[in-house]
């Protein structure tokens, strides 16, 4: 019992990233080698969770693109505070179904940022919507997908802190 509780939350998030169930993207090293006519609006959105203090919002609300074309759109976050703030980004798309065929090949989500005292970054993310989704019966005929980020407060390295005298 105590392994399979161990093992559910990796086998979970698994799942969710190869079926695009809750909304999970998926992730492409390359871009799409088909380009279709048919467009889909793709709109962004940006929240906070309730103890991050960053600024942070998409540099674009929306874009209209093409099935397989390349996307790349940027969001800003800004640390308003005197003190270095460590954050990662949790992410979705809606509607669910969409999920499965929203593939980033890079995301500032990959990775923890680090924002200093008053420093505002742009970060990139670069995106396709597969082609795929005009041959699934549930998912075509979506007329927009929302990227959603929602940026958390997450512990300062330590190999950071040290070299930076911080103490989050």
């Amino acid at each position: 019992m105590g392994a399979l509780a161990w093992a559910s939350v990796p086998l979970y998030d698994w799942f969710c990233r190869v079926t695009g169930y809750g909304g999970t993207t998926s992730v492409s090293e390359t871009e799409s080698d088909t380009i279709l006519d048919q467009t889909i609006l793709v709109r962004f959105d940006a929240s906070l969770a309730r103890d991050m203090p960053w600024e942070f919002r998409p540099m674009t609300q929306s874009m209209e693109i093409r099935l397989g074309e390349t996307g790349l759109v940027f969001y800003e976050a800004y640390n308003p505070t005197d003190e270095p703030i460590a954050g990662t980004a949790s992410y979705n798309v809606a509607p669910f179904d969409a999920g499965l065929y929203f593939s980033k090949i890079e995301c500032f989500c990959f990775q923890q940022q680090i924002l200093e005292p008053g420093q505002r970054v742009e970060m990139p993310v670069t995106f396709y919507v597969d082609p795929a989704l005009i041959d699934d019966p549930e998912a075509n005929g979506t007329p927009a997908i929302t990227l959603s980020y929602t940026f958390h407060v997450t512990d300062i390295p330590e190999e950071y802190a040290a070299l930076s005298g911080a103490t989050n």
